[in-house]
């Protein structure tokens, strides 16, 4: 076998590995014509800008939850409460999902919008008619009826301006993450208005945790008219973002938490990301709704902040109709092969109970599909090595004549039908899959905090454990540079054992670089997921005895 070959293809594998962050980074949006057009269409709209006047002042949440009256909601998955004034709702907490593994705080996600956290999310009606009154942030809304939120029962809000004026808003929620806000205005005088409907997510600040990693966007994102938008916090700080469409929706996405509003349906909006002291991600409708004397107007808008659960958004998508909603996971480009894995680890952990048993039962069906590739790759590596002897004479013989050496190796190759590449394909075949589930890991809500047996507690998390204080027996803390556990040892030693079954190398550099590669990958693979390390070091093993089992039963001839 062609040694360089195979160094390059394994060389090539580690590389990619660690450059794996610069291959997801999310691609700058095109601007195309299309888009260029859309942005004209806004810029001459009509419709009046979302200005926002506040300040943030420095008190706790506690204190600034009980500034305000408020309506309480709960359901199954959330709870929290909207602030009468301007009935805006910022205040959500999951029941389900703790802060960290060793906490039992929940997670919190919306916050009161005068706290240096703050993120809300309001709506309602603005005018180009400055001489209406129309509520705004100090406004205090009063309850009609039902003074608390629960599935199955909505709570209506109402404020009155001195025009005879009054603004409805009567809000529901399910039993996971979605509210529903109808939104009304009904005048009482003679006179006619026009109205344009608004909805938007504030962020105060860039949230702390911040993963700031490559293969994963956080931010601000949409799906307008079919097109998906990405764009990160730095990106809207730099250059504000706004397009016009006829349907979609739009959102803040953290790395396990989707914030997102779903403007109505069948009427064409402006989508605007852009920071002004605070990050803003709103609609506006671009046509404006004519409110008759003494009738009424209204729409409806949907808005989901949830934990970013696959069945959850898949759940959503498909039964609200929202168009590539799914993409709040960042399943990245090779959607076709991660979201298909995920699907495969979640069913056997619904078989088995663990998901690291269900990254195993994964791996096993991986070889399984692959068996007949590798089968055929092992077969000729086998060959390889058995030709080594003939290989180390032929390059004795004709060392000072490459290019006759060159013509008695190929024709060696072909008389025994044995192809040098083919012992690439393993290593190969094994990066896409190996890319897809490193994502699964990292971005799926259903692996985080997921415990395999012993000392691993997160799959989602590195090994804790460290070779350098003999995995916890020794009683002292390593630096983080050299926690390197039990597991990526492990799938060290499995890959030095599967080298040695591999033809050796017959140039001594190459050699030293052969054995020095197992202790680079450890090192290197050492921080990733211990789900994934678990999934290489089964991997191996089933390679190595698949490879064994060829071997044995391949033989090869030669003649001197």
């Amino acid at each position: 076998m062609d040694q360089k070959n195979v160094v390059a293809a394994i060389s090539l594998s580690a590389a990619v590995i660690i450059l794996y962050s610069l291959f997801f980074a999310p691609e700058p949006q095109p601007r195309n014509q299309n888009l260029a057009e859309k942005n004209k269409t806004e810029q001459n709209s009509d419709a009046p800008s979302l200005e926002q006047k506040e300040n943030l002042v420095k008190i706790s949440r506690d204190e600034a939850i009980d500034q305000n009256e408020r309506i309480q909601f709960e359901n199954e998955n959330i709870i929290g409460s909207i602030s009468l004034k301007g009935a805006i709702i910022d205040d959500l907490t999951f029941k389900n999902y703790d802060t960290t593994l060793e906490s039992d705080v929940n997670v919190t996600l919306l916050n009161p919008r005068n706290i240096e956290d703050g993120y809300f999310i309001e709506s309602g009606f603005v005018t180009t008619d400055k001489n209406i009154d129309i509520p705004n942030t100090d406004s205090v809304w009063s309850i009609i009826g039902n003074n608390q939120l629960r599935e199955g029962s909505p709570i209506k809000l109402a404020w009155t301006n001195d025009q005879g004026i009054t603004f409805e808003k009567e809000i529901s929620i399910d039993n996971k993450f979605l509210f529903t806000i109808n939104q009304k205005v009904i005048n009482s005088t003679d006179k006619k208005y026009d109205f344009y409907s608004y909805g938007q997510i504030i962020r105060n600040k860039i949230p702390e945790g911040l993963s700031n990693f490559y293969i994963l966007h956080e931010g601000m994102l949409a799906a307008l008219d079919g097109e998906l938008i990405e764009k990160d916090y730095d990106d809207i700080e730099e250059e504000k973002f706004s397009m016009n469409a006829q349907k979609g929706w739009f959102g803040v996405g953290d790395k396990y938490w989707i914030s997102s509003i779903v403007p109505p349906r069948n009427k064409e909006f402006k989508t605007t990301f852009d920071f002004k002291n605070k990050f803003r991600a709103n609609y506006i409708s671009t046509e404006a709704i004519e409110l008759g004397s003494n009738s009424s107007i209204e729409d409806q808008m949907q808005v989901i902040v949830a934990a970013k659960r696959v069945d959850t958004v898949d759940g959503y998508a498909a039964e609200l109709n929202i168009d590539k909603f799914d993409l709040v996971i960042d399943w990245g480009f090779l959607y076709f092969i991660t979201k298909p894995l995920f699907y495969a680890i979640d069913y056997f952990f619904k078989l088995l109970g663990n998901y690291g048993l269900a990254i195993i039962a994964v791996t096993f069906c991986i070889r399984l599909a692959f068996f007949p590739l590798a089968n055929f790759s092992f077969r000729s590596m086998a060959k390889m090595k058995a030709l080594t002897p003939e290989m180390t004479r032929l390059k004795e013989l004709y060392k000072n004549d490459k290019m006759k050496l060159q013509q008695e190796m190929m024709a060696l190759y072909k008389k025994e039908k044995v192809n040098p590449m083919s012992g690439c394909l393993p290593i190969m075949i094994q990066i896409p899959v190996f890319f897809a589930l490193y994502k699964v890991l990292f971005v799926t809500i259903e692996m985080r905090q997921m415990p395999f047996y012993g000392w691993i507690q997160d799959l989602s998390e590195r090994d804790p454990t460290s070779l350098f204080n003999l995995f916890g027996l020794l009683p002292y803390d390593v630096p983080s540079f050299l926690v390197i556990g039990a597991w990526p040892v492990a799938m060290g030693v499995s890959m030095w054992v599967q080298q040695k079954l591999n033809p050796a190398p017959t140039d001594p550099t190459q050699a030293k670089i052969f054995a020095f590669f197992p202790l680079f990958l450890t090192v290197i693979l050492a921080p990733f997921p211990a789900g994934l390390v678990i999934y290489w070091t089964v991997n191996n093993i089933l390679t190595m005895a698949q490879q064994l089992f060829i071997m044995k039963r391949t033989t090869v001839k030669t003649t001197t």
